[in-house]
Formats: C-alpha cells, sequence, structure tokens
C-alpha cells in the first residue's frame, strides 16, 4: 500500500521519537529504581497492556511454535531490557542510543554467519566502519581522547546483538505469524517471569509504597514499556501496511539523533570523539543496510 506518504513519514518520525526517547526514560528511571527494577518492570508494563491482544491471539498460535515465542521474549525484550538498564548506570543515554542502531549490522551478520546470505563488497564496508565507531565509543574519554573500555558499553552490543538475533529467528520460524502476535504472546510467555522476580526478589514494593522519588520513576518506565513497546509496535505495523519494509526500516537512522538531543537536553557530557563515533556509527549502518536492500532487491541474496 503506497497512499498517503505525508501520514507514513509524519508516522515515522513518531515512532522515532518514541524509541528514541525510550533511553532518556531508562535514564530517568534509574533515579528512583535499581537496574533490576527497571528491567522487570519495563516488561511487566508492556505484556500486561498487550495482555488483552495476547489472550485474543494465543489460540491462533501452534503450539509447536511456543518455544519459538518463548525465545522472543528472552531475545527481543527481557533480556535487553536488563542489559540496557544496568549499562546506563554508567553510559550516557545518548550514546546508548546511538549503539542501539548497530541492530541492523549486527542482523546482516548473523544472517551471514548462520544463514549463509551473501552480501555486496560494500556491506563488508559498511559493518566494518560501523564497528570502528563502536570502538571509539566504548573507549572515549573526557577532551579528545580515547582511554579505556567502557565495559558498561559492551552491555548495549549484546543487547543489540539480541536483537538481531531476535529478528533473525522471527524472520526463519515465526514470518507468518503477524508481528502484534509475535510481540504480545513472546511478552506474556516471559512477563510473569519479570513479574516474579521484580515483586519477589527486589524492594520495589516496599520502596514505591514508602520512598520518595520511586512513584516518578516507575512512572518513567511503565510509560517506557506501554510506548516503547506496545504502542510503537501498533504504529510499525501501521507504517509497514502504508509503505514497505526498506521505508519501514528507515527509522533506525532517525532513532539516535532523538537520543542524541534528549542527552544534550539532559546536559550529558559528550566529547568531541563520541560525536565522531556516532558519525562513524551512522555511516557505518546507512552503507550496510541501504547495499544489503539493494542486493536483496536484485535478488542475489540466497
Amino acid at each position: 500500500m503506497q497512499k498517503s506518504p505525508l501520514l507514513a513519514w509524519v508516522l515515522l518520525l513518531t515512532l522515532a521519537f518514541i524509541w528514541g526517547s525510550s533511553f532518556i526514560l531508562i535514564k530517568k528511571g534509574l533515579v528512583g529504581l535499581e537496574p533490576q527494577e527497571v528491567g522487570s518492570l519495563r516488561i511487566v508494563a508492556a505484556s500486561l497492556f498487550l495482555l488483552p491482544s495476547a489472550i485474543k491471539r494465543f489460540k491462533w498460535v501452534d503450539k509447536s511454535r511456543i518455544v519459538y515465542l518463548m525465545s522472543v521474549g528472552f531475545l527481543g525484550s527481557l533480556v535487553p531490557a536488563f542489559l540496557f538498564a544496568i549499562a546506563q548506570t554508567q553510559l550516557e543515554s545518548a550514546i546508548t542510543g546511538v549503539l542501539n542502531a548497530l541492530v541492523p549490522i549486527f542482523t546482516i551478520l548473523i544472517a551471514l554467519i548462520v544463514f549463509k546470505q551473501k552480501q555486496t563488497k560494500a556491506v563488508y564496508w559498511g559493518v566494518i566502519i560501523g564497528f570502528v565507531g563502536t570502538a571509539i565509543l566504548i573507549t572515549a574519554g573526557e577532551g579528545n581522547s580515547l582511554s579505556g573500555i567502557n565495559a558498561y558499553a559492551l552491555l548495549v552490543v549484546l543487547a543489540t546483538i539480541c536483537y538481531a538475533s531476535n529478528l533473525n529467528l522471527i524472520k526463519q520460524k515465526l514470518n507468518d505469524l503477524h508481528a502484534v502476535t509475535v510481540t504480545s504472546v513472546s511478552l506474556i510467555l516471559v512477563g510473569p517471569i519479570a513479574a516474579i522476580y521484580l515483586f519477589g526478589f527486589t524492594n520495589f514494593w516496599p520502596k514505591l509504597m514508602s520512598v520518595e522519588g520511586t512513584g516518578l520513576a516507575t512512572f518513567y518506565i511503565v510509560l517506557l514499556g506501554v510506548l516503547g513497546t506496545a504502542i510503537a509496535l501498533i504504529i510499525f505495523n501501521k507504517v509497514l501496511q502504508m509503505k514497505d519494509a526498506l521505508f519501514a526500516s528507515s527509522v533506525t537512522y532517525i532513532i539516535p539523533i532523538f537520543a542524541v538531543m534528549w542527552g544534550v537536553l539532559d546536559e550529558e557530557r559528550l566529547y568531541l570523539m563520541h560525536y565522531v563515533g556516532m558519525i562513524a556509527v551512522g555511516i557505518g549502518v546507512y552503507i550496510a543496510n541501504s547495499n544489503r536492500a539493494a542486493y536483496k532487491k536484485a535478488g542475489k541474496t540466497k
């Protein structure tokens, strides 16, 4: 469907704004909550919001798919939620948002290594440039210098690998299921795990009842779960219906802009090497993803 190009762009920018704002919401949530509370609460909020849809759609899912949907819940939601929360205790939200743009690169690499998809030379150059930018971001220090490795940035890289593995899993095993079905059912499969951990193994509930600031932090993370997972998915599906996958995937290039914008507004400390790394990551992702799309369109992947 190619109708309403202006509306499609409005929805795409709205989606980029929502996902680009996820990292500042995590940062605000960490003011009153521990990282494990942020991660588990985010999943609980998202799964509860999508519970009606999941109940309706669960009956359509073949039981043999449950193991794959459970894997999607872990790789696409639960594990990254914890990794991002822990990483942002020692990492600026703007840098986290830019590193998140590595998802397309790792998606390409996994498809290449695991599923033996061939790519053009330009794609490899894009991957290399993207990783150079990542190395700069991970080692960027104060001023214009490079310092030691920030291990917390590696947690974000690990989260993007989870996302990329999840995308390949969906493509290979669940491609015939509607995206809302995959997301809602996978979330209710891991939602109880997050809820048990949140209420049984953290101090979230006592803190919410007695510690000042916990309520506002909880609001930020619930907003993140509802907006960043549930509503964003609905918008993404609408964009896919109106345009195509290539157009929808361009959101990857816009998300870091909003992530950096929020970081600057929140007076985060960003140095010259951070911006160099950000630009390199953006260029690498663009080269790799755009050339891969052209290669697939020509029918040369296998």
